[in-house]
């Protein structure tokens, strides 16, 4: 078979093709269906991060309106929902929910056969559960699903506690990746409440989290994760790495609720960070991601100005760089954004951050 197409599912995202297609993504507590004609031979998939939106947003980060797009775009090009297959996999326990006592990914799961059943489409296979994340590579021509774990250092440690969880009210959340659908599909992206997260009891260090980020290989390209409260800035910064041959933004989050679940479905080797934002402050943010995940961190932000507390602050606790972002001049055209934070990008997928534990940034 020639001409093979390829296709990489961000959170939100889904892809149905005709036209033969590898797709591929990686999950945590976050669930993917694939939906398969077996007459006409071609499939897709989605990728949701939440099972319902409290406030009924239609987005593709939820498991209710992302599955229920994806089947409709299946009967809309099939004709018909007769006969389909499906395959559910992830909902890994990454997550947990406390406040309901039943983790994401297992309600991830159960929003889709709930879905799915109601439809009297048959599910051929799970790949569900666990305490691993999964790597897909689905082939949409002849319903073959390939599933490799994933590194369990990648997946695990705690970033926001349970007591601090606790206090994040409602709110719906933006989108992490591109807010457009793919080629032959159509979904709008978009996340809910920020879920409360528990600390797992004390691992061994090789399980706990990684102890120092790993510089980015010659060649590869840098996934960079943009975390700020601004639509309009999250946008701006995306586009002005849009361009760079070596820059990719794989997600753009509006707090650290919806950062942290991002950092661990997206695996970046950078995170710009704000840091006046609501339920949870950046700084904070940023002592979390030093103790349970160590990642090369920009501050960006109005109040991080030479010689201030907040970058004083943000250096100490181990931030690689630290931005003004009135410097940015970000509403006046993209020039001076990329000539300020490219390179600082580059330097900082260069550098190797390393863990440091709770009383190191305790009292910072």
């Amino acid at each position: 078979m020639t001409d093979i197409g390829k296709v990489f599912l961000l959170p939100g995202e889904y892809f149905i093709s005709k036209q033969p297609h590898v797709i591929s993504t990686l999950l945590g507590s976050c669930v993917a269906v694939c939906l398969y004609h077996p007459q006409l031979k071609f499939g897709g998939m989605n990728h949701f991060m939440l099972p319902s939106s409290p406030s009924k947003e239609r987005s593709g980060k939820y498991g209710d309106y992302a599955t229920g797009v994806l089947l409709q775009f299946m009967e809309r090009t099939a004709g018909s929902l007769s006969g389909l297959q499906a395959i559910i996999s992830g909902g890994a326990n990454v997550i947990n929910a406390v406040s309901s006592g039943v983790q994401i990914g297992q309600r991830n799961v159960e929003v889709a056969r709930d879905i799915l059943r109601k439809h009297n489409i048959a599910v051929i296979k799970e790949n569900i559960g666990g305490n691993l994340g999964l790597k897909l590579h689905y082939q949409s021509w002849d319903n073959k699903l390939t599933v490799e774990p994933m590194d369990r250092n990648a997946m695990s440690g705690s970033l926001i506690s349970r007591e601090e969880a606790g206090r994040g009210a409602p709110a719906a959340r933006a989108a992490a990746g591109p807010a457009a659908a793919r080629p032959s599909a159509g979904a709008s992206p978009a996340g809910p409440t920020p879920k409360p997260f528990s600390s797992p009891a004390p691992k061994p260090a090789a399980a706990g989290g990684p102890a120092a980020s790993s510089p980015v290989k010659a060649g590869g390209r840098i996934k960079v994760l943009v975390v700020d409260d601004s639509s309009i800035v999250r946008s701006l910064l995306t586009k002005a790495m849009a361009d760079e041959p070596d820059i990719r933004v794989v997600g753009a989050a509006k707090d650290a609720y919806e950062a942290r679940e991002m950092l661990l479905e997206l695996g970046p080797d950078v995170v710009t960070l704000d840091i006046v934002m609501p339920k949870m402050d950046g700084v904070t943010f940023l002592k979390k991601l030093m103790v349970y995940y160590p990642v090369p961190v920009i501050i960006c932000s109005t109040i991080a100005k030479a010689g201030s507390a907040a970058e004083l602050r943000s250096d100490k606790i181990g931030a690689v760089d630290v931005i003004d972002k009135e410097s940015l001049n970000l509403y006046h055209g993209l020039d001076t954004v990329k000539k300020i934070l490219i390179p600082k990008i580059r330097a900082a997928a260069r550098t190797r951050v390393s863990k440091k534990s709770k009383e190191e940034v305790a009292g910072i």
